[in-house]
This record gives C-alpha cells, structure tokens and sequence, in this order.
C-alpha cells in the first residue's frame, strides 16, 4: 500500500510584513503630554442659576425672565403670550395705588359635600396656598389712565379659573357697583368653565351675571370684555360673550367646549385655527385682537370713545 504525501501551500502568508509603527525612542528621549482628568472638568450648566431664563414654547428662544417680566410675560421674538397672574396683569392697568379690592375676603364652601379622589376643601387650601388668592377672580376699583372703572380679572392658576358661587357673585358685586357709581366696566376673563364642584350652584352663577349685565346695559354704561387664553365653556357661554366691546389678545383659544370633543361630535374636520382669537375675529364674534403689551392705552383710548356720551350727560344734567 502506497503512502501519499500532501504539501501545505500557504500562499505566500509566511513573510512578516514590516511593523507600521515605529519603535519607540530611547526612554530618556521620551516625553508625554499630560491628560486631564475628565472629573476635573466643570460642566457649563452649573455655572448658569436655575430660574433665570424661560424657554418660548413657540420659537424656542431663551428668554431671560427680567426681560420677560417687563414685557408682560410676551415673548419679545414672537410675541408668545405666557399666562400671568390677576394681581400682576392689575399692576399692569390701573394707576399705582389707585386699585381699590372689593370682597377680598369672600372664599368658597363645600356646599355640596363633594366626595372624589380629593375632597372640595382640600383642593381649596392647596390652590390658595400655591397661588396666594382667596378665589379665581380678583375685582375692584381703579384708575385707567384719567378713567375711574371696575376692574375684574380671571386667574386661571386658581382651579383653571372655574367659576364657581364666589366668583359669580363677586362679579355680580361689581357690576352692581359700576352700576350704581356710574362708572365703565371691564372684566378679563381666563377660564375653563363652571366649577363641577358645585354643581347647579356654579350654573346659576351664568344667569346671575348676565342679569346684572343687562341692568348696568340699561344705565347706557359700557362693558368691555377681554378675553385670554383659555376662555371656554361656561364663562364664555355667559358674562365674557355680552361685552359692548369684546377685545382677545393674540392667539388665545376661544369657545365653548374643547376642539376634540367637537370634532368627535360633528364627525368633520375643523378648518384651520379653529377656536382661535383670529378664527373668531374674521367672523364677527371678537371685535380687535389686542397685544398685552398694547392693552392699557388701547383702554383709554375706547374707554374715551365710550364714555364721551356718559360724560356729555352728565355735564347737562349738572346745569339743569
């Protein structure tokens, strides 16, 4: 039996290639460049203070909240409108030290002894601790440039700006006094409708204003609705839709339920910028869209053109 013998070709893999790196140089020759520690290194976000600069939801620029805060909460690039306070947007209007609070201690009660996830009550003291108000609307007296009128304005922080038996009534109060002292009325409003909490007792609250309103329509004494971002359901349903003169500032959504809950109602499509102040204004409901920036001379300047005739009167009345 013969033996076969195969022989391995390995293809030319048995010579070494040269090294590609060079042998290193005589130690005393060689030096090395120190690495910093990557720990050592402080990040640049601790060295910028929480708390000083406010990221625009529209435009994503980083505006610095002084300037933001002087501006009334507008964005300077786009002119976003961030939601401010009752007390500050009252700062913003009436002349300093001429604001006089009416029913600053009026709060609201659990008539209903609401029973859910949290009680009536609990939810109460929350909201008047995080936002320093007794109720969603603040109202009183003041002076808008040379005019004397009552003022009320909506909070939203407190409750989405529920209208509930407080702030129902204190409205009324306040139309009743514009009424009785003969002075122009304005009321901003920032709600999310009738405070479910109370049940009818907040729906009686739309009849309640709206009767006040048309006695103090009857004195032949204006009332001007402005109207911010969200103003919905019942709210809108009732006081802040009876305006002489209605005002809304720039794209703030404007309606009595939700878009959703009316697309999936109608089962149509909504045309674009559906429930917007701009939407509103083209058909007729808003009568001028107005910058917060630009609110109080626009006032004055309508309080002017509304009052003339009031004041007309009472000049002739004065000498007969």
């Amino acid at each position: 039996m013969s033996t076969t013998t195969f022989t391995r070709k390995t293809l030319g893999l048995e010579t070494v290639e040269p090294a590609v790196t060079p042998p290193p140089a005589p130690a005393r020759e060689t030096s090395f460049a120190k690495k910093t520690k990557l720990g050592s290194v402080k990040s640049r976000k601790r060295d910028i203070p929480e708390g000083l600069w406010t990221k625009c939801p529209k435009c994503e620029t980083l505006v610095f909240d002084k300037e933001l805060d002087a501006n009334l909460k507008v964005c300077a690039k786009c002119q976003h409108h961030f939601p401010i306070g009752a007390r500050e947007r009252i700062h913003s209007l009436v002349e300093t030290c001429t604001f006089e609070e009416m029913d600053a201690d009026m709060v609201s009660v659990d008539i209903l002894k609401f029973k859910g996830v949290a009680s009536y009550t609990s939810k109460l003291e929350s909201y008047k601790k995080s936002t320093g108000l007794k109720d969603a609307v603040v109202t009183g007296i003041g002076h808008i440039g040379e005019y004397r009128a009552a003022l009320g304005v909506m909070d939203f922080s407190f409750l989405g700006g529920s209208m509930g038996s407080v702030v129902g009534e204190k409205l009324t109060r306040l139309v009743e006094k514009a009424t009785e002292k003969e002075l122009p009325l304005i009321i901003i409003s920032t709600s999310g409708g009738a405070r479910m909490y109370e049940g009818m007792f907040s729906l009686m609250q739309m009849a309640k204003t709206c009767g006040a309103l048309a006695y103090h329509a009857r004195a032949k004494l204006p009332y001007i609705s402005v109207l911010t971002h969200p103003t919905t359901a019942g709210v809108m349903a009732s006081y802040a839709s009876v305006g002489d003169l209605i005002l809304a500032e720039p794209k703030a959504m404007i309606g009595f339920a939700g878009p959703r809950v009316i697309k999936d109602t109608t089962q149509a499509e909504l045309p674009p910028g559906f429930q917007t102040a701009e939407f509103l204004l083209d058909r007729g409901l808003v009568d001028s869209i107005v910058c917060r920036t630009e609110m109080k001379p626009r006032l004055i300047s309508y309080l002017g053109h509304m009052m003339c005739g009031k004041r007309a009167q009472q000049t002739s009345d004065r000498r007969v």
